[in-house]
């Protein structure tokens, strides 16, 4: 048994790594800044130790690193913003350091393929962060990898996205570039073998698939597997910057990764796996392979406490449905205490308060479902005097309730995608912040117009409703 530290668990290959490296026996902490989204998609073990890190923090860096035998970095700024380049670095600076007063054995650090020709500062981060960790003592091993393919994978979600969301999709000219994408079991085996190793240099791999195919090949490939037509209309004028635009509108994946992703599949990403190949020998999965094991395994997200597990949300998600959400709210800080806030929140949708705000506009939703193929609205409230997972609030359900700061809802209504309603209160000391967000994941193209018409009502309503419901906390 090792002590391994996975930075960035709460990512898509860090929080599908955990649970097979526990199985492995290993004593796992799971470090990040969202922990809460952690929790909600690694599920716990009595070898697991949930932790909040801010790589930025250098002290709390300082501590938690020289704890551990081995540690996955797969910490990447691609959501951060256009300074990600600059802000990644200095992550990596004070992991540096935390590694030069630790005794930690091993450092795996999960890269990206660079082309001979062109570049992007999203590759440049992956890039200058493996030469700034090799200034290190420790022995790093840098993993090189393209396109992964796994539901979750952003690159393999936005062709994803694409064919099931658009009758016709506007893509640029480097949908012609090639790569080699590897299968997520393929790079799990490498990710996992290394824990085992204990080198005594630094090393770097490049990995990939056993196919070399262009970007439009691959997207032929998910179209067929899913039995809709790929029509494509490749546009010379259309730029990463131009492209960025189009696919904020028309996927749900976020615009700040899909900008850094298109920067990057302008260029050929072949890797060259003979010599990571000669050190753990394992059966390549085709690319058409790896497509069927992702689409079958398409569901394995709503698995999760993301949506507490309800039933309805496994009956209702189904392939088609984007990964990423489309999201909107509201926040309003506030001196009200927790305790206030939360009997606030406990009480939305009762009889007494209704939503806070715009009640007409909420009533009015739940009589659309008539013309959604629904029925008419029931009035139903939770049964007891404190909310529970389970509870119905009229057409909503309670799937996550942790008292007091959190309160998820499942839509429950009739519509084109999967979505939910949450709300969250943070004590900030003197003040609260108390957060009110919608999550969307649309299903198809219908799913996004939807989401579109409903968007000025909810930028109307959120807003309201915050202020409203902080103004009806009473800490009496």
């Amino acid at each position: 048994m090792k002590r391994i530290l996975v930075l960035g668990a709460s990512g898509y290959i860090g929080s599908q790594l955990i649970p097979q490296l526990l199985q492995q026996g290993h004593k796992v902490t799971a470090a990040a800044r969202q922990i809460d989204y952690l929790k909600s998609r690694v599920l716990p073990h009595s070898q697991l130790n949930f932790c909040y890190l801010d790589l930025a923090d250098p002290q709390a860096t300082l501590e938690i690193v020289p704890q551990h035998d081995v540690v996955y970095f797969l910490v990447h700024g691609m959501a951060h913003g256009h300074d990600f380049l600059e802000y990644e670095l200095s992550l990596a600076q004070n992991f540096k350091t935390a590694l030069d007063a630790s005794s930690v054995q091993h450092v795996i650090y999960l890269s990206a393929l660079q082309p001979q020709t062109g570049n992007s500062a999203h590759l440049a981060a992956r890039r200058e962060t493996g030469h700034l960790l090799r200034q290190s003592q420790v022995p790093i091993t840098e993993l090189q990898a393209g396109v992964v393919i796994g539901s979750g994978s952003a690159a393999y979600e936005i062709m994803c996205d694409f064919i099931y969301n658009l009758p016709f999709l506007v893509v640029p000219q480097s949908v012609d570039s090639k790569a080699n994408p590897i299968a997520l079991q393929n790079l799990n085996h490498y990710l996992l073998a290394l824990a085992e190793h204990r080198p005594k240099q630094h090393s770097h791999y490049q990995v990939g698939g056993p196919d070399i195919l262009t970007y439009q090949q691959q997207m032929e490939i998910i179209a067929k597997q899913i039995n809709k037509p790929l029509r494509l209309i490749k546009l010379g004028l259309m730029t990463p910057k131009l492209a960025t635009r189009w696919l904020s509108l028309v996927t749900s994946v976020p615009a700040s990764i899909g900008s850094a992703l298109l920067a990057g599949i302008e260029h050929d990403f072949i890797a060259d796996n003979h010599d990571i190949s000669q050190l753990y020998p394992q059966h390549l999965i085709p690319y058409d392979q790896a497509v069927t094991d992702s689409l079958k395994q398409a569901d394995t997200f709503v698995k999760s406490n993301v949506w507490g597990f309800d039933p309805a949300a496994l009956k209702r998600w189904q392939t088609g449905y984007g990964y990423y959400p489309k999201k909107t709210g509201a926040s309003f800080t506030t001196t009200k205490s927790t305790a206030a806030l939360w009997q606030a929140v406990a009480k939305i949708g009762s009889k007494e308060k209704g939503y806070y705000f715009a009640n007409s506009l909420w009533r009015t939703r739940e009589w659309l479902d008539l013309l959604f193929g629904g029925g008419r609205p029931i009035r139903r409230s939770p049964e007891g005097p404190e909310l529970k997972v389970g509870d119905f609030i009229d057409s909503w359900k309670v799937i996550r309730c942790d008292k007091p700061y959190f309160l998820s809802l499942l839509f429950g209504m009739k519509g084109p995608g999967l979505g939910r309603l949450e709300v969250s209160i943070e004590d900030l000391g003197e003040t609260r912040k108390i957060d009110i967000t919608a999550w969307w994941h649309p299903q198809g193209f219908l799913g996004l117009l939807y989401w579109f018409a409903m968007m000025p009502a909810h930028l109307f309503i959120f807003k309201g409703m915050v202020r409203a419901l902080c103004r009806q906390a009473s800490d009496d």
